[in-house]
């Protein structure tokens, strides 16, 4: 049976409002989500909150009660409140119906099985959580077998990250790792990396592309340095026809993914 909370001195709103914050997350090994659709495919992925705060107003909603109902079932615990608390929670002036706390995950290189899939997203230095959250988004359309952050990276369990995921971080799996242990564990198998350069007059949609293929996508504002490059088995470029010199990151990770799924689907 949810309990309800309306103070804002409660100590569990003042603990899980601190998750906002990279430090309180790590310390606790949790991190937030809002909204009844980010959190609904959070369930049909197989993973629940620790606790569920949802909006009085919206207790009998078919799936804030399915939510409920699968948290309390899987030891966690349902909080009814309201849109005050929701708002100083979520950090948003118009909140989800539903914020969650849940558990941070993430797999090692060594968990990935790249027969997995044809198409791997590879993105070093990424600081925007919105194309972060952007490019797993990409993934999941795609069916990439995953994303794998190098290098000192945006958090991507960030509210705002996850926000911009939409639920894509609870389905596609993330790893992180150094450049040289990520190149090291490329190496030990099958797959071509293939870089998005603009120092390159190899145009995106000349090469057919091998399986399983690791796009690497460069820092937003800086690309990638020289010595990562030179490791990539391909560099390719996206032609820019008007005055602008480069695609946001995201956007250009999405256009070279969808060439080489659009290779594979034309066989």
């Amino acid at each position: 049976m949810p309990r309800e909370i309306t103070a804002f001195s409660n100590p569990l709103i003042k603990r899980v409002r601190n998750l906002r914050d990279k430090r309180h997350r790590r310390e606790e090994g949790l991190f937030l989500a809002e909204g009844l659709r980010i959190l609904t495919e959070a369930r049909e992925a197989g993973r629940l909150p620790e606790y569920l705060f949802f909006a009085r107003d919206m207790a009998s909603h078919s799936l804030v009660r399915t939510l409920v109902a699968a948290t309390e079932a899987a030891g966690g615990e349902a909080i009814e409140t309201n849109a005050d608390i929701l708002s100083k929670l979520s950090g948003k002036d118009n909140p989800g119906a539903v914020v969650g706390v849940y558990p941070e995950f993430g797999v090692g290189l060594d968990a990935l099985d790249r027969s997995k899939a044809p198409i791997w997203l590879v993105a070093e230095r990424l600081r925007d959580p919105g194309n972060l959250g952007t490019i797993l988004r990409t993934a999941d359309a795609i069916g990439a077998g995953g994303l794998i952050l190098v290098d000192e990276c945006v958090d991507p369990f960030s509210v705002e990250a996850v926000r911009a995921s939409m639920g894509a971080l609870f389905t596609v799996p993330v790893a992180h790792a150094g450049w040289a242990e990520f190149l090291a564990w490329l190496r030990s198998g099958p797959g071509q990396l293939v870089g998005l350069s603009l120092d390159t007059e190899f145009d995106y949609q000349a090469p057919r592309y091998q399986a399983p293929t690791f796009l690497l996508t460069g820092n937003e504002a800086q690309g990638m340095p020289d010595f990562m490059a030179a490791e990539c088995d391909l560099l390719v470029k996206i032609p820019m026809l008007g005055k602008a010199d480069s695609l946001n990151a995201a956007v250009a990770t999405a256009v070279m993914a969808y060439e080489v799924l659009n290779q594979r689907r034309a066989g």
